[in-house]
């Protein structure tokens, strides 16, 4: 007897309970349904990450529901065209140009929480600041290419295990880059961050979360350092 296909995972309670707040698992269930969409060939590079986006900010069943209108619970491929499926995806997604655009002139700008990283950021700051913290985003390719230009202000890439950072492509004036990865070389990589563009008078920083002051006063180990 063939080896049946997986069920996909649980998804969202009746549509008579639409109206009902989604947490966090019922988001990663409906994020798990679509990029085993993706890889069966259901959905283009593109819809995946227009429903990715939507799913993650998802506040109610309704909203994840409507997601998975159109996909079938459980998938039944000819042999062999899951897999085909997933390469030309893959490649799919490797030839498309995902960029996210930060300009600020005194301003500020962040990205946090449950965020797409995209394969491609470009970043300017002239006076201001921007925040990328990494530490509950999505990651959806391995290697997300950022081009800074830094005047005076400052970036800071919030980092966890996993995550490497390679600045060496920066040209440094009188600012500084700093790259902190505590958790040593032997944690598999997940994301490669290549850098590159200059520092003028400013500076570029990559580290950890730091730990809050209820967590400095009991002395409470970073989250890193517990899952690392």
């Amino acid at each position: 007897m063939a080896d049946s296909e997986p069920a996909r995972p649980a998804v969202v309670p009746a549509t008579d309970n639409g109206a009902l707040r989604a947490s966090h698992a019922d988001r990663d269930q409906v994020v798990d349904a679509l990029q085993a969409a993706a890889g069966d060939g259901r959905l283009t590079p593109e819809e995946l990450d227009e429903r990715l986006e939507l799913a993650l900010n998802a506040k109610t069943y309704a909203e994840l529901t409507v997601l998975l209108r159109d996909l079938p619970a459980t998938g039944t491929p000819v042999p062999g065209a899951a897999a085909l499926a997933s390469r030309a995806a893959a490649a799919a997604a490797a030839n498309r140009k995902d960029l996210i655009t930060m300009h600020y002139t005194s301003g500020h700008g962040e990205r946090r929480g449950r965020w797409i990283v995209p394969s491609r950021m470009d970043l300017k700051v002239s006076s201001g600041h921007i925040t990328l913290d990494f530490t509950e985003a999505l990651i959806t390719e391995p290697v997300l290419r950022i081009d800074a230009k830094v005047s005076s202000g400052h970036i800071v890439l919030i980092t966890r295990p996993g995550i490497v950072v390679d600045t060496d492509n920066v040209s440094v004036r009188s600012g500084r880059v700093r790259v902190r990865a505590p958790w040593g070389e032997d944690v598999p990589v997940v994301l490669r961050i290549d850098l590159s563009g200059t520092c003028g008078s400013g500076h570029i920083v990559a580290r950890p979360r730091h730990r809050s002051f209820w967590q400095w006063l009991r002395r409470t180990p970073p989250r890193w350092a517990l899952t690392a």
